[in-house]
This record gives structure tokens, C-alpha cells and sequence, in this order.
């Protein structure tokens, strides 16, 4: 599990500036049907290696599962341990988000190639992945560059962790119950209580 880093959160905190972070409307990415009588969501990080195995493997199996079959509603949060992962959701949600699943699996897919390399080179690989997925050019930058989408971000993040005491990724939580990462038979088993209830 990959562990909030101080010096991180304490250089992206330094971008918020609470009246731009409240102007900017940040949407929740979600799956499934809203009265789906179980909730699985993930707090989890483009930029952790276990999130990506994560994604690789148990949410396949999920979504095949359980939520491509509106028995579960699931919801990611972002987690920000530096701002290559800030970047990565800012073209995640790009374009009003609409794409943000597929960017998802693309960036989860690709995370030991588009994390490689010095900042400049880090953003060049999340463009590619942009418009690998479909979006103009002139879209990807502006999202890049939108500060006040950058700031209300962290700040929804940082709110999100604090509330639900969120300290690694990935974390999950199962109509509100909070548990670590885990093994799919192991999720699947939570779920399958849920749901009997």
C-alpha cells in the first residue's frame, strides 16, 4: 500500500486558494445504477503501483460482476501523492469527464511507462494518453493548465481523506465500511453479504 507522503501533501496544499477551489466544480466519477443497494468506493492513486494492480485485476472483475450488472454502484476518489497524479486525473476528467473510466484504465494500464522520466517528460506521456483516447490537442492542454480545477481538486481530495480518514491507497469502503486493499474472493465476499441483507 502506498502511504500519503508529508512533503506532497504539504506542496500541494500550498496551491489552494479557498475562493478558486470553491468556484470550480469537481464531479464524482461513478459507476452503476445510484440506488444500487451497495456501494463499493475505491480511494486510490494513478501514481500507486498496488492501485494499478488493483485496477488490473479485482476491479475487472467487479465491474464484470457486479456492477456492469446494477447490482453495485462504485465510486472512485482521487488521491493525490504528488502532482503527477494530479495531472493524470486532470486528463482523466477532461472533456467533462465522460471519458474518465477509459483514461482510467489506460492510465493504470500504462503507469510504469507514463510515470517515467523528468516533469516535462511525465506530461508529454499524459498528453499522448489524451490523445490515444480521443481528445483534441488544444483539450488536453487546457485541462492541464486549469489552475482553478488543479486547486479545487486537492482541496476536494484533502476534505474527502480527512473525513473518511484515508491515510493509503488503495483503500476501499463497502456501504461505508472502511477496509484495506484485498484480495477479490475476499471483496467479493463483502459484497455478497451486503447485498443479502
Amino acid at each position: 500500500m502506498k502511504h500519503f507522503l508529508a512533503a506532497g501533501a504539504v506542496a500541494l496544499a500550498t496551491m489552494i486558494s479557498p475562493a478558486t477551489a470553491q468556484e470550480a466544480e469537481v464531479a464524482e466519477m461513478a459507476l452503476g445504477p445510484e440506488d444500487a443497494r451497495v456501494t463499493v468506493m475505491e480511494y486510490a492513486s494513478f501514481t500507486c503501483p498496488h492501485c494499478a494492480t488493483f485496477h488490473e485485476g479485482p476491479f475487472k472483475e467487479l465491474k464484470a460482476e457486479y456492477i456492469d450488472t446494477d447490482k453495485v454502484r462504485f465510486v472512485y476518489r482521487d488521491v493525490y501523492f504528488d502532482r503527477f497524479g494530479l495531472w493524470a486525473s486532470m486528463v482523466a476528467r477532461c472533456d467533462g469527464g465522460e471519458k474518465f473510466f477509459g483514461i482510467s484504465d489506460m492510465l493504470y494500464e500504462r503507469q510504469r511507462e507514463w510515470t517515467q522520466g523528468e516533469p516535462a517528460a511525465i506530461a508529454d506521456n499524459l498528453r499522448r494518453i489524451g490523445k490515444l483516447a480521443g481528445l483534441e490537442a488544444e483539450t488536453v492542454e487546457a485541462c492541464l493548465n486549469d489552475r482553478d480545477k488543479a486547486q479545487a481538486l486537492v482541496a476536494w481530495y484533502q476534505q474527502n481523506a480527512e473525513a473518511d480518514g484515508v491515510n493509503s491507497t488503495p483503500t476501499l469502503f463497502v456501504n461505508g465500511t472502511k477496509y484495506p486493499n484485498m484480495a477479490y474472493d475476499d471483496l467479493k465476499a463483502i459484497i455478497d453479504a451486503a447485498l443479502a441483507e
